[in-house]
């Protein structure tokens, strides 16, 4: 299974070039929200917005009715990805053998407001045509079907923090099965306090609002919680014939995926059944733990979190595993974060180096026992990357690329 586009935005960028010259500039995208001042009921006012993302002269007008921004990134990502993929505005688009997987963990938040107001004054002046278009769970996905005219299988995924990366493997597993010649796959997620009060209530955000660029530590021991980010990622995934016939280029492949559940409880995560996530990639792809040079953690500076997602890796590991999270970035972009990892894992994977966790300077003594990427770049020469998620419900996900 190859992978022959990506593409995306992210707080940092919508280019590989513009993103690691924020990285090597030590930048992150993590702000002060001046505008959540008058939410008093939440404590954070950090988050990692994509700044000045506009599609208003992109899209036509008719079909910018059905996306909030959720859907917008969602468009624009899969637009990069075809592009990169030679693929875009391609017939074979609409011959029914390409199809999109996309996940977000929600619509666009603020299209809810006109179905509350109904339900609370009898009469909203908010509602229209298009208002549950851009609520619904599949937006992302729906909008992406139809902004490129693709007739194949659409398959959503919207499992939380673990939404892309289950799009990226269930879109594998479609082309596997033959139902598919390629697809379109990834996730994205628009920034909204609703997202931050969900983890606030659990006590779980940062409120470093004094030094926003530092506040999310993954790992970090003096870590004070996660912030809430935006953004969107695609990749298309090809058969590789297919992909080879056509001459297409070829930025990597998605050698191993796994999903499973904890069975347990809906917001604490599990080593153990975290663990088995990890060992059920590394035998799909048919390797052995010793295989794989760097870990994409989910590394989301939250206590629990952190310290069940480290052990479990040095378990399956058996050994100091060298790893890095992105999330001290671009924040977490829940139904977006698996996407934007795996496309910046591969790019990095490409080039050999690999970019320290942000903010990362004296791992949580509690977190497994592993070779975190702290302060500077590291050059690894690896022929494979895993990059992992986990979700709230307890969903696991692990992919493991392959560098063309």
């Amino acid at each position: 299974m190859v992978v022959t586009g990506l593409g995306g935005v992210t707080a940092l960028g919508s280019d590989w070039p513009t993103i690691r010259a924020a990285l090597a500039a030590g930048r992150t995208g993590v702000v002060r929200m001046p505008d959540w001042d008058r939410f008093a009921s939440v404590n954070t006012r950090l988050g990692a917005p994509v700044p000045d993302f506009s599609v208003e002269d992109r899209y036509p007008r008719k079909a910018l009715r059905s996306m909030g921004r959720v859907a917008r990134f969602a468009v624009f990502s899969a637009e990069r990805a075809l592009d990169s993929a030679g693929l875009l505005g391609a017939p074979c688009l609409r011959a029914g053998r390409v199809g999109a997987a996309f996940g977000s963990s929600f619509g666009s938040p603020d299209a809810v407001l006109g179905f509350y107001e109904l339900k609370r004054e009898g009469t909203s002046a908010h509602l229209n045509a298009t208002s549950y278009i851009r609520m619904m769970s599949h937006t992302a996905l729906v909008n992406v079907g139809v902004h490129f005219g693709l007739t194949g299988r659409l398959i959503p995924a919207n499992a939380a923090c673990a939404s892309a990366s289950q799009a990226i493997g269930f879109a594998a597993e479609a082309i596997l099965l033959d139902r598919a010649d390629a697809m379109v796959a990834g996730g994205a997620e628009e920034l909204d306090i609703t997202d931050s009060a969900v983890f606030d209530t659990l006590f779980a955000t940062s409120t470093r609002h004094d030094d926003p660029a530092h506040a999310s530590r993954p790992y970090d021991a003096s870590r004070d919680g996660l912030v809430i980010g935006e953004g969107g990622a695609a990749l298309v995934l090809e058969e590789r014939a297919h992909a080879l016939a056509r001459g297409a280029t070829i930025y990597g492949e998605l050698a191993g995926f796994a999903t499973n559940s904890d069975g347990t409880h809906v917001t604490q995560p599990n080593a153990a059944t975290m663990e088995q996530t990890l060992r059920l990639a590394l035998d799909d792809a048919d390797i052995d733990a010793g295989t794989v040079g760097i870990v994409n953690g989910h590394g989301t500076a939250t206590e629990g979190g952190d310290i069940a997602e480290t052990q479990a890796t040095r378990a399956a590991f058996g050994r100091a595993v060298p790893i890095h999270s992105l999330k001290g970035h671009f924040g977490h972009s829940l139904g977006a974060c698996g996407a934007i990892e795996a496309w910046l894992g591969l790019e990095m994977l490409r080039e050999g180096l690999f970019w320290p966790t942000a903010n990362l300077h004296t791992p949580d003594p509690r977190c497994g026992e592993l070779d975190y990427l702290m302060d500077t770049p590291r050059r690894i020469d690896t022929e494979y990357l895993m990059s992992n998620n986990f979700a709230f419900g307890g969903v696991n996900t692990s992919l493991i690329f392959r560098r063309a």
